[in-house]
């Protein structure tokens, strides 16, 4: 967005927001679903401020976006946020879910796909969230998340820890292939899974970058030839990151867990998680946190050079 630029009649976007992308200050877009289905209350709020915080501290403007009310808004409230944190029964809205979500005037929370969509609109061209969604591991029904098809029309670079474990990672990265989607690495030759720092074996990228210069140069040049979505793939921090092994045990107890109670569809992923992390006494949600917030201080730095080009 930049002064002649209007944004769509349909969209709300705060008036910080708004601001420094008509003067063509860095923002960075984050998610809402991990507030509303990914973390439990109070981790969900902090994690959304720390996330903030670490945006801001980069030389960034943050910019949550969620549906509240039937209103698509990029750039929330700290109040907002608390509400969305504690609301029950906000709605998960995948880009295909945002029409919906606005007629009925209902609250939803964004995943990926929608997040970038609404960011794009905005004019926004970095986003910060935890994992991609991909192939789910079971081959019946036939779940691919909506963030991968996003990646392949929207141009908005998603900064993330890979994509998460629960799922078939070989396959999702096939599918961004197919796609021509860039799965970049940052500082790292393998792809990040999440929770999980090192991937036996490890899963091939097509790019490793050392800083967030190359990584905004590499994402210039891909919009620049007609491409639209990209990865940058950091891994979890070290020191809270679970292993491989361990993980794999939890996350076969979910799975079991998770055809017994008959769960499909969009609530997969959050039963799984869930179940992951009373499995993990807690470890999962530290990591998840942790790297969440790591991913908005990259993304910040990432959208700072891209200004400055």
């Amino acid at each position: 967005m930049n002064a002649t630029q209007e944004r769509p009649e349909w969209l709300t976007i705060s008036d910080e927001v708004r601001s420094a992308l008509v003067a063509g200050r860095p923002v960075v877009a984050l998610e809402s679903t991990l507030i509303a289905h990914g973390l439990p209350w109070p981790v969900n709020v902090e994690t959304a401020r720390e996330s903030e915080t670490a945006v801001r501290a980069g030389g960034a403007v943050p910019a949550t976006i969620a549906v509240l009310n039937g209103v698509p808004r990029v750039g929330l409230t700290d109040a907002q946020l608390e509400e969305l944190a504690r609301l029950p029964n906000v709605r998960k809205a995948s880009r295909r879910d945002l029409g919906a979500a606005i007629a009925l005037k209902q609250h939803a929370a964004t995943t990926v796909s929608a997040t970038m969509v609404l960011a794009h609109a905005a004019g926004i061209r970095v986003f910060a969230t935890g994992g991609l969604g991909g192939a789910h591991r079971e081959g019946e029904p036939f779940d691919i998340s909506a963030d991968l098809a996003e990646l392949a029309r929207t141009p908005v670079l998603v900064v993330c820890a890979g994509a998460k474990s629960i799922l078939h990672l070989p396959r999702t990265l096939e599918i961004l292939e197919t796609f021509a989607v860039p799965v970049v690495g940052y500082r790292t030759d393998a792809f990040p899974t999440f929770y999980v720092r090192d991937h036996v074996p490890p899963l091939p990228i097509s790019a490793r970058v050392e800083s967030a210069h190359e990584a905004a140069a590499l994402f210039a040049a891909h919009v620049q030839m007609g491409g639209a979505g990209a990865v940058l793939a950091q891994p979890c921090p070290a020191d809270v990151a679970i292993p491989a092994a361990e993980f794999d045990t939890w996350r076969s107890e979910a799975e079991k867990a998770a055809i017994a109670a008959n769960v499909t569809g969009a609530k997969v992923t959050p039963f799984l998680l869930a179940r992951i992390a009373a499995l993990s006494a807690g470890r999962t949600l530290v990591a998840n946190r942790a790297l969440i917030v790591a991913n908005a201080r990259l993304a910040a730095e990432v959208a700072v050079a891209l200004a400055r080009a």
